[in-house]
């Protein structure tokens, strides 16, 4: 970590103390100061054996995988979404799609987390789905309408009240008035120019003809970046995207690649899920026009779309994916363990369908890249937690991170748990 950066970043902690406190428990005012929050010390654990330990370790033993991988349970995580690995310690981040923030660590370098516990508990976080690093050690919470910036959180949070930098403040990354609790959770990455991104997905099945234009200007079914540290040079890079709750970059060529859900109430097969590319800023990618290659303008979902001019230049999908499976976190897998294939390649995790006929998805996707950057074809890579007798989940893959090691990680915010992907000859 550059410590000029964190010394400049402590003092700005301070700063900019005019954002209106949160509904509830919220001492951001004096954690910017470095100031106590009073907050009691002992932060409680979450229990990683027991019942649900064991009953979780059974449902695994449904998961196939190709030849020579193995999957084990490696932490219990409540409610576990989007993960950041941290960059110098045998820990990780972990958001969710209500209030806590989770701190999971592996303190003896066993390949299984023997801690885990809220991050930062004085703090009242508001959907903390999005988590993210910047590429000197600075953890980025990404929340429905907050954005919060973390000096050296892996080695800082031990007790209640860390540094903190208010990137955006509450209510500053969307108009309020556009708040839902449909299509709440962010996702975020930094790129290596320290820019960072992120996803917002709109508030609609498909938003009403009177909100495309607004959403466009405002980024609201797009991508956005800006300085992950002040919220600065902010401005819409990728428009026409219904809700995306992945992304990555590749790190070869630097193209982000990102999943976008699918529209509802067309019927069971229609329209797709979709794995994009943006390779330059201000690409429009056909929302909601377009689907995939399925028109949704003038559909049974957006009749009042009918006369919606098709958007310029539109980017189609690299690929498609059976409707309704829910794809939402990707990663590139840049790791040596794996096999040939897999280097180079992205996971993709299939979060599963809601209210289709006939349960689909809740499994794990493997893309290869081609020579020329383009997408191969996917694969099933890892399947099971969906039981195609009676229909029901037993887990719900929501986020695939790389481990240092090699491995991989699953989240699954349905069985509460984080899954390890490791390969042997």
């Amino acid at each position: 970590m550059n410590p000029t950066r964190l010394l400049l970043a402590l003092a700005g902690a301070g700063l900019a103390l005019g954002a209106a406190a949160q509904a509830g428990k919220d001492n951001i005012a004096n954690l910017k100061q470095m100031k106590v929050s009073g907050t009691d010390l002992n932060i409680p654990t979450v229990p990683q054996e027991g019942r649900k330990a064991d009953a979780i370790r059974a449902n695994l033993k449904r998961i196939k995988l190709p030849p020579g991988f193995k999957i084990d349970l490696y932490a219990i995580v409540p409610d576990a979404r989007h993960m950041a690995v941290a960059p110098s310690t045998n820990m990780l981040f972990v958001g969710t799609r209500k209030t806590t923030v989770w701190a999971v660590t592996d303190r003896t370098g066993s390949g299984v987390a023997d801690e885990v516990k809220p991050f930062a508990p004085s703090l009242n976080f508001k959907v903390p789905n999005g988590v993210c690093w910047t590429k000197d050690g600075f953890l980025v919470v990404v929340e429905h309408n907050r954005v919060l910036n973390f000096p050296a959180a892996e080695f800082f949070y031990e007790g209640p009240d860390v540094a903190v930098i208010e990137v955006v403040p509450q209510g500053g990354l969307i108009p309020v008035e556009e708040e839902s609790y449909n299509h709440g959770a962010r996702v975020c990455r930094v790129a290596d120019d320290g820019q960072l991104y992120i996803t917002i997905g709109q508030p609609h099945n498909v938003q009403p003809a009177n909100k495309v234009e607004a959403y466009d200007k405002l980024g609201i079914g797009g991508i956005l970046r800006m300085n992950a540290f002040d919220g600065s040079k902010r401005e819409v890079f990728a428009r026409g995207v219904r809700n995306s709750v992945g992304m990555d970059f590749n790190p070869k060529d630097k193209s982000l690649w990102w999943t976008d859900n699918q529209t509802d109430g067309l019927g069971d097969e229609i329209p797709p899920g979709e794995l994009n590319r943006s390779t330059k800023a201000g690409q429009h990618f056909g929302y909601p026009y377009w689907n995939g290659h399925y028109k949704v303008a003038g559909s049974p979902a957006a009749a009042d779309l009918k006369d919606m001019k098709e958007p310029a230049n539109a980017v189609y999908p690299q690929v498609e994916f059976a409707a309704h499976q829910a794809q939402l976190g990707m990663t590139f897998y840049n790791g040596k363990k794996f096999p040939a294939k897999y280097q180079g390649g992205m996971f993709v995790a299939a979060h599963g369908s809601w209210n289709r006929t006939k349960a689909t998805g809740a499994l794990i996707n493997f893309i290869p890249v081609n020579p020329d950057g383009s997408a191969g074809k996917a694969e099933v890579f890892a399947e099971g937690w969906l039981d195609r007798e009676t229909g029901t989940y037993r887990g719900r893959p929501v986020d695939v991170a790389p481990m240092k090691d090699g491995s991989i990680l699953i989240s699954d915010d349905y069985a509460g748990a984080i899954y390890r992907v490791t390969y042997a000859n």
